[in-house]
C-alpha cells in the first residue's frame, strides 16, 4: 500500500534553505515596493507559505514588516503608520491597508538597551 512519510524535525539543511530563502524574499519585497507594491505582497506571501510548510519561524525584524490581516509589506510613511506610546510604553503599527493595528511593547528592548 501507501508507505507513510516520518513525522518529526525537518532536516537542517532543509531549515537553513527556508531561512535563507525568507530573508532574500523579503529583501527583494523591499526592492520592488516603489515599482510594484503588488508584486511585494505576492513575496511577503511566499514567504509565509514557506515558513509554515517547513516550519520555521519568519524573525521578529521581518515579522513586523509585514500585515498578519491583508499580507501586505509594509513601509513606514508609504502605507503604514507607526506611532510611539510613551505613556503606555507601547508602538502601535497601523496598516493603511486594512485598518489593522500592531502593539509592540517597548519596555523590555528599552532595558536590554542600559544593560
Amino acid at each position: 500500500m501507501f508507505k507513510k512519510r516520518p513525522r518529526g524535525k525537518k532536516k537542517t539543511w532543509q531549515v537553513d534553505i527556508a531561512k535563507e530563502r525568507i530573508q532574500i524574499l523579503f529583501s527583494q519585497a523591499d526592492k520592488r515596493f516603489k515599482t510594484d507594491p503588488g508584486l511585494s505582497d505576492r513575496y511577503v506571501e511566499i514567504a509565509r507559505n514557506i515558513s509554515t510548510k517547513i516550519n520555521v519561524p519568519i524573525p521578529r525584524e521581518l515579522k513586523r514588516r509585514f500585515c498578519r490581516k491583508c499580507g501586505a509589506f509594509l513601509v513606514y510613511g508609504a502605507n503604514a503608520r507607526q506611532r510611539v506610546n510613551s505613556e503606555k510604553q507601547y508602538v502601535i503599527l497601523t496598516c493603511l491597508k486594512c485598518g489593522q493595528k500592531k502593539r509592540i511593547p517597548y519596555v523590555k528592548e528599552k532595558k536590554e538597551r542600559k544593560n
